[in-house]
């Protein structure tokens, strides 16, 4: 392959040199004359490529015309590939016919530095609009701005481009929304366009036309301009079916001309790389170019991201810099294929650097890094022997670092500078693994300062760049962004987060990272220090340039990105775009060893010894990341480095602590408590490996605790909780004012929270509670606030929080865009406690930016202002953050039924964790007592054992709603003030939610009655409420008879029906079929409102009436089983499988509801003409713009074209002879009969959420096909007919066991299949494996066989327990499950599919 490169390269090189004599070049601005061109005329000026040949004319705006794009060789000769000038002689034909371009082609600066070179050579002046999704009509056309009270219209590039006979450049097309660029469709086709101020673009024929008969002056006066005809537009995109954009409206289409620019040749390419390192030996070269082109060929089934061409002149600097440096080591810089590959993708690459003898070796050990300052602003960086030039900024290093110099972090510092010495770069990095910490290190070594700034999804690309804000007279006038900050100054700008970056927002990063230009919205354009040094020389000052709206990028200038690697096979798109590939050079960061781990601790906590249970958590850390699992696996980045320092910290502070138990604190950790089954039960096998058990704790808190004695208390002015205490401050009037007070009765569960929470308070954490409602979350803060005397400002989240409303408020005041501080700005200012509520209904992607804030102290606001770490204050810009400021964050429990956003999966590693759940029974009546303590001590017994079960229930998947201890202590008010009410009347006032929930109602009646509320369960209360109702003297009856029921007529408008006798499907009527009334043959709903006649009213129905209604019923039940073709005795048979599990049907379809309606749920749609006024448009606002509104739409599916995939299961069924057999013995062939009707009757409606289908083992084969993809049963009959077969085969099936290969080819087919990410295989069988001789070993290996796309899962059933349990032992944890109650089979299946499927 290699040869055949080199073959034809070598032609066109050959070509290309006996091309070169027919380039002649003349202007003196931009190449060397010779004696003989002096003497020519600028009309003699040409540009010749082949058989094209133009005219040259001087340009008006010489500044505009782009510099430093072409190379010339020492004797002024063009250096052009062939592949260039074969572009750039296609795009002089298309000038020369007046026919605008389209340039298509792979991501990378290739088509946009093939278009600047085309306007170099040709010295036309350019207009250049990078496209996003944010771009408007005003972006395009003509944006106002306010000036002296007034709104002035500033021509925006296509129209300046227009009217002064520039090229156009559009780049990005693919990322514009779908209906902006047509906007440009006439402009395009006829060189005519109305505009905002009234004027009107016309084409120069039909103006020179208008000239001839009318006046210049005349035209000016009717608003027409002229368009040049020189203007030319030159679009550059990515093909969208490929790369995922905007389709292109036809109608633009069809006004392109389109040229395909694929990457230079192999020999160009080659050429090119020994021009930029000659010291690099042409072995690695070939093998780098080798290797990246083979990639850019591969099939594309693999899906392989592009390798980023241009990136390779990088990679031969770091070469040529260092000639230690390894092959791999910059291969991996430029495409990071461990941390965005696909397991099956990497072995692909893995294979083909093998091929080419590319060692994956790690690089030469550093031992040392140090830096001195120089002179002319550089640095000089030293590893070991090796030397490095960079420039440098000229902060004062801090003498402070938390940067700990182990081996490792040595050597990612030691790469991360030589990447940064050549280009930009992106560290990737689980959360926890030290990215801000290396980063701070390495702007240490050069003393540079930084540019924080955090990104989001929702940011826009002029948020990126700057913002519009208004003057003290009222002007709109822009701000820079950190970003261009750190450009113009010359220091680092850190991208935190870029991974949350919308991919059209990062595009407009393109053009500064690669040619270091950059176009910002008020017009100016800042330029590589080259370009603007080549402008100097062609006779321009530097205040004219400056006057001209150019300005150098500082050469200091570096752009360092932080992010989370992409997580393939997670179902969520890989950010790591080809776009976003070629913008950095790519820095991996693994966690830490266990080794490394310890020694870093060591020094972070004061050098001295480590708590002995830490060794416990860092072998748990490590298990946790090193396990092939991917359950395991996922429990990883919980308990990262950063989690492991809190815990050290707090180990060591409070070593005599009871509350430092270990298994405690890693249950807050993960929140084990709210943990899926499946999850919690894998922690807690990986817990018991490493030694780490419950405590015996309870026991001795309750012996040794007596409730509300003296737990808490204040002597002199320290506050004392358990064993915890903290000094007092003297808060001001104002302060006080804003501590809160709240009634707190201190039961022994509280207490103990308070303490924990105090200690976290006192070594500097922040705080995160998640709990379920009503468990305490908001009183626990209070009180503790108000024990402390800490003022507390507060703010409560909502789907509609955005950041900028996290921040600021902004307001219109006399003009002017004001801004006032939120909450969260005061309380960091004045050192206030912030509490947020509800932080689980914001969006991700805006309480993500609390994040910087609670790392390092560091945020930027909308209005420009930067929140900095104490100390690091002095600018008046900067508000510095008070030493006693916190952050304590309230959220629900993540996952079903309370479907917010999980800000624990998200954040909940920069806080200290804190499950809040309900008290413990004898807290819990304490608490109750105190609410009411004229109420029995055995009725408050009663309740909280009940609802204590109610609450066990919910934990385990049985019931959907969590009850909490606000519900039993609104009950006990009650009966604190009612005595006289009966209990179980007054249950009803929390549990009468359910009645209309039949198989809820059904276990919290069963719940009741075995806590003896049995009035409530026997249904007396409704009888009750009734007598009382008719002691009110107010008597409902509808006062007419039933006559016989019957069907009524049909409203052919489906109108409602309220009472009569005449309609079908009415509600609180007589006679005729519908809801809510009596008398009628059965029921009817016809989708309408239900009135509901009183049960005594629908009792009071004569026999003879009741007994007609029953033969009807049956009569009308008959035809539609013989509409499905059942019989009765078939549906009889049916309902004995159906009707066990009618319960967790129910809550598997209410759980899948839940999460259709949370995925239904529509997004902000900005850039609006109407709906709510967007606070972040208030300037646009100000200058007349109508898209100055928001609301909520749809999702675009042209946006991403991610398109939500189905979730995938294969039910693997054992239908082999011993199921029949032992079917008799314990029912297992009917229980998992149950199970398999369950799943069916479960998904029914659900075809886009789940897709799945039911195959068999038997000795007979192990893929017996029972339910097809697609063709899932639709009605009883079918899933009878499929139960039916089942059983039939299990009857007259040969013995023999397929489980394994039966779990190893589902998992198999499983994983190939494209249109899932996320699919799980369910595997029954009877465990009857060692009769055959078969390996639990093997078992396990096969449902591996689809990792990590598909889980696999399997449930041992049947009689043989002891090899069960064998089996089990040998299995992953929380992927196999023994069920010797087979009753409990369907609650197996619940909570596999509740964990891994929803």
């Amino acid at each position: 392959m290699l040869a055949n490169f080199q073959v034809r390269s070598g032609h066109l090189l050959r070509h290309r040199l006996q091309r070169t004599s027919h380039w002649t070049r003349s202007l003196a601005s931009t190449a060397p004359r010779g004696a003989s061109d002096q003497a020519k005329t600028p009309e003699d000026d040409r540009l010749t490529i082949g058989d094209v040949s133009v005219r040259l004319t001087k340009p008006k705006q010489p500044h505009l015309v782009p510099q430093q794009y072409v190379k010339y060789a020492a004797d002024g000769t063009l250096q052009l590939t062939q592949s260039a000038l074969h572009h750039l002689r296609w795009m002089l034909q298309k000038d020369a016919l007046k026919q605008d371009m389209f340039l298509l082609g792979q991501p990378g600066p290739l088509r946009r530095q093939l278009a600047m070179q085309f306007l170099e050579l040709t010295q036309r002046e350019v207009e250049y609009v990078a496209l996003s999704r944010d771009t408007t009509e005003s972006d395009l056309k003509q944006r106002r701005e306010i000036h002296n009270k007034a709104a002035i219209y500033h021509d925006q590039g296509a129209v300046r481009a227009a009217i002064h006979g520039r090229v156009l450049i559009l780049d990005g097309v693919e990322h514009a929304e779908r209906n902006v660029l047509p906007i440009l469709n006439n402009l395009l086709e006829n060189r005519e366009m109305h505009l905002e101020d009234g004027k009107f673009l016309m084409s120069p024929e039909r103006y020179d036309k208008l000239l001839e008969k009318h006046s210049r002056e005349q035209l000016d006066e009717w608003g027409l301009l002229r368009v040049s005809e020189q203007f030319r537009v030159v679009a550059l995109g990515l093909p969208t079916h490929k790369y995922k954009g905007t389709p292109l409206d036809p109608p633009l289409r069809s006004r392109f001309q389109s040229r395909n620019v694929t990457s230079y040749s192999y020999g160009e390419l080659y050429e090119e790389l020994q021009q930029v390192a000659p010291a690099v030996p042409g072995d690695q070269l070939k093998q780098l170019l080798t290797f990246a082109l083979t990639l850019q060929k591969a099939d594309d089934s693999l899906q392989l991201p592009d390798f980023p061409l241009h990136n390779l002149q990088l990679g031969v600097q770091m070469l040529e810099a260092n000639p230690a440096l390894s092959l791999h080591d910059v291969i991996t810089r430029i495409y990071p294929y461990q941390s965005m590959l696909k397991s099956d993708q990497q072995k692909r690459v893995v294979e083909l650097l093998s091929s080419l003898h590319v060692q994956r070796l790690p690089g030469q050990t550093v031992k040392s890094i140090t830096s001195s300052a120089q002179a002319d602003h550089r640095v000089t960086v030293q590893l070991d022997d090796l030397k490095l030039s960079l420039p440098g900024g000229g902060a004062t290093p801090t003498s402070t670092s938390n940067f700990v110099d182990l081996p490792h972090q040595r050597q990612a510092l030691a790469s991360l500078l030589q990447a940064y010495a050549v280009g930009d770069v992106c560290l990737l990095g689980e959360k926890g693994v030290g990215k801000l910490t290396l980063t701070k290190q390495l702007l240490r070594l050069l003393h540079q300062s930084a540019e924080p700034m955090m990104l989001y999804e929702d940011m826009t690309s002029r948020d990126l760049v700057q913002q519009r804000i208004t003057s003290a007279q009222g002007d709109t006038i822009w701000r820079d962004s950190p970003l261009v900050r750190a450009a113009k100054t010359g220091s680092v700008v850190v991208l935190n987060g870029v991974h949350r970056l919308h991919k059209s927002t990062a595009s407009v990063l393109q053009r500064l990272i690669h040619d270091r230009e950059l176009q910002l919205c008020d017009g100016t354009t800042l330029l590589r220090p080259d370009r603007y040094e080549a402008l100097l020389q062609q006779g321009f000052s530097s205040a004219q340039l400056t006057e001209q709206g150019l300005l150098p990028m500082n050469e200091a200038f570096r752009v360092v990105a932080l992010a989370e690697p992409p997580r393939p096979g997670s179902g969520q798109p890989n950010w790591l775009t080809p776009e976003l590939l070629s913008l950095f050079l790519y820095q991996e960061l693994r966690p830490l060893h266990q080794s490394e781990e310890h020694e870093l601790l060591t020094q972070l906590c004061g050098g001295g010894q480590l708590p002995a249970q830490m060794d416990q958590l860092l072998k748990l850390a490590q298990l946790l990341r090193s396990s092939q699992d991917p359950l395991i696996q996922g429990l990883a980045g919980t308990l990262s480095t950063r989690q492991l320092i809190k815990l050290a910290r707090r180990l060591v502070a409070y070593p005599g602590s009871e509350l430092s138990d270990v298994h405690e604190m890693l249950q807050n950790t993960f929140l084990a408590r709210f943990m899926p089954a499946l999850s919690r039960t894998a922690l807690e096998q990986v817990m018991q490996q490493v030694g780490i058990h419950p405590s015996n704790r309870e026991k001795r808190r309750s012996s040794s605790r007596n409730p509300g004695t003296g737990q808490i208390g204040v002597e002199g002015n320290t506050l004392r909780i358990g064993g915890t205490r903290m000094e007092l401050g003297n808060p001001s009037q104002a302060e006080k004012s804003k501590v809160p007070s709240t009634l707190f009765y201190e039961m022994p569960q509280h207490v103990e929270l308070l303490e924990r929470l105090l200690q976290d308070y006192l070594i500097g954490e922040h705080l995160l509670l998640v709990g379920n409602q009503g468990v305490g979350k908001n009183k626990l803060i209070d009180r503790l606030l108000e024990l402390m005397q800490r003022p507390r400002e507060y703010i409560q989240l909502h789907r509609d929080t955005t950041v900028h409303s996290l921040t600021l408020q902004s307001t219109l005041q006399d003009g002017q865009v004001a801004y006032e501080d939120s909450a969260l700005v005061k309380a960091v200012r004045s050192g206030h406690v912030l509490v947020v509520d509800e932080a689980d209904k914001a969006p991700v992607n805006v309480t993500c930016i609390l994040r910087t804030l609670v790392e390092s102290g560091e945020m930027v606001l909308a209005d420009g202002r930067r929140i900095v770490p104490h100390g690091a204050g002095g600018s008046p810009n900067c508000i510095e953050t008070h030493p006693e400021f916190r952050l304590i964050v309230l959220a629900n429990r993540p996952g079903f039924p309370f479907l917010g956003n999980d800000f624990f999966a998200a954040l909940g590693d920069v806080f200290s964790c804190h499950a809040i759940s309900n008290p413990q029974p004898e807290s819990e009546i304490y608490l109750l007592q105190q609410y009411g303590p004229s109420v029995p001590t055995k009725t408050l017994r009663t309740l909280v054992n009940a609802f204590g079960e109610l609450r066990s229930l919910a934990d385990e998947g049985m019931l959907n709603y969590p009850y909490s201890t606000r519900e039993v202590v609104s009950i006990v008010k009650h009966l604190e003030r009612y005595p006289e009410e009966s209990i179980a009347d007054v249950v009803g006032n929390v549990l009468d939610f359910d009645r209309y929930q039949p198989e809820a109602l059904q276990q919290v009646i069963q719940v009741l009655a075995k806590h003896g509320i049995e009035a409530y369960a026997l249904d007396e209360v409704q009888m009750l409420r009734q007598r009382k109702t008719l002691q009110a003297s107010v008597e409902r009856h509808s006062g007419l008879g039933v006559s016989g029921p019957k069907f009524g007529k049909l409203d052919p408008k489906n109108e409602p029906h309220v009472g009569g006798n005449t309609w079908a499907g009415g509600s609180g009527g007589r006679d005729t079929a519908g809801l809510g009334g009596k008398g009628g043959p059965f029921r009817l709903d016809k989708g309408h409102k239900v009135h509901q006649l009183s049960d005594a009213e629908k009792a009071d129905v004569p026999e003879e009436i009741k007994k007609a209604a029953r033969e009807m019923n049956r009569k009308a039940f008959e035809e539609k089983l013989k509409e499905i073709k059942m019989s009765a005795h078939d549906h009889k048979l049916y309902a004995q499988f159906s009707e066990p599990n009618r319960k967790q049907v129910q809550q598997l379809k209410a759980v899948l509801e839940a999460m259709q309606t949370k995925s239904k749920e529509r997004q902000w749609q900005k850039y609006q003409t109407h709906g709510e006024l967007d606070d972040t448009r208030l300037v646009e606002g100000i200058t007349g713009e109508k898209n100055i509104y928001r609301r909520r739409a749809e999702a675009n599916p042209w946006a991403d074209h991610v398109q939500e995939k189905p979730n995938r299961l294969k039910l693997v069924v054992d239908v082999s002879g011993s199921m029949y057999r032992f079917n008799g013995y314990d029912g297992r062939l009917d229980r998992q009969l149950e199970a398999v009707v369950m799943v069916m009757e479960a998904f029914e409606g659900f075809e886009k959420k789940i897709v799945y289908d039911i195959i068999g083992h038997s000795g007979e084969g192990w893929e017996i096909p029972f339910v097809n993809v697609g063709s899932a049963p639709k009605n009883d009959k079918e899933r009878f007919e499929t139960i039916r077969m089942m059983h039939a085969h299990s009857q007259f099936c040969w013995s023999g066991d397929s489980t394994v290969k039966a779990a190893r080819e589902a998992c198999s087919t499983l994983g190939a299949e494209d249109d899932f990410d996320n699919a799980i295989v369910v595997v029954l069988s009877d465990a009857n494996l060692s009769r055959y001789g078969i390996a639990p070993k093997d078992l396990a290996m096969a449902l591996k066989r689809g990792e990590p796309k598909v889980k696999g899962y399997s449930i041992f059933i049947g009689s043989l327990a002891e090899e069960a349990d064998k089996i089990n032992s040998e299995m992953p944890a929380g992927q196999s499950f023994v069920c010797m109650d087979l009753t409990k089979l369907p609650h197996i299946l619940q909570q596999i599919f509740t964990s891994s499927l929803l």
